[in-house]
């Protein structure tokens, strides 16, 4: 069992739900190591985005209250703080804030970027884990720290029995070396 089989066999168990899609930077293009995890899903299931995060978490947002499940990807947790607005002040609480009416669901994949063997600076390698923790109620945060954990996470967060939006951190470094 390794790092980066187990992400490839998460998600093509997520891409056999006709309801999941893929969207975000590096889906149908090669970008990032992200990018090799989709290499096996049906191209109709995946749907490139620009650089920009804020929209592309609205989009999320959007499609799940339209009956479809996203895996949003932002390949770096720095990436995904640029779409804070709409974790934090919408998808996070538009099911309170809409008295229980919306309950938007999103699976989200982010990483905490590869410090070897070439390290990207700061802005690249933050884990933001427990900060976002504290700040997200009703989003399950999910870190990603042995291959052992990958499937059950993402089949989780799958689950019809959880109506929860789920965060998952994957960590770069580990895709080759677990």
């Amino acid at each position: 069992m390794y790092y980066f089989e187990e992400l490839k066999k998460s998600m093509q168990y997520l891409a056999k739900n006709k309801k999941t899609i893929f969207i975000g930077q590096a889906v149908e293009y090669p970008g990032t190591a992200m990018t090799n995890t989709l290499k096996n899903i049906n191209r109709k299931k995946l749907y490139e985005f620009p650089v920009a995060e804020e929209m592309q978490m609205g989009v999320s947002i959007g499609l799940s209250l339209n009956g479809f499940l996203p895996i949003t990807l932002y390949p770096r947790w720095n990436f995904l703080i640029l779409a804070m607005n709409q974790l934090v002040n919408h998808l996070d609480k538009i099911e309170d804030l809409s008295n229980g009416e919306y309950k938007p669901k999103v699976i989200i994949r982010t990483s905490v970027g590869s410090s070897r063997p070439l390290n990207p600076q700061k802005q690249h390698v933050g884990n933001f884990s427990s900060a976002f923790r504290k700040i997200l109620k009703n989003i399950d945060v999910v870190e990603l720290k042995e291959p052992k954990q990958i499937f059950p996470a993402y089949k989780n967060a799958l689950s019809p029995t959880n109506s929860k939006s789920t965060l998952i951190v994957e960590f770069g470094d580990f895709y080759n070396e677990k």
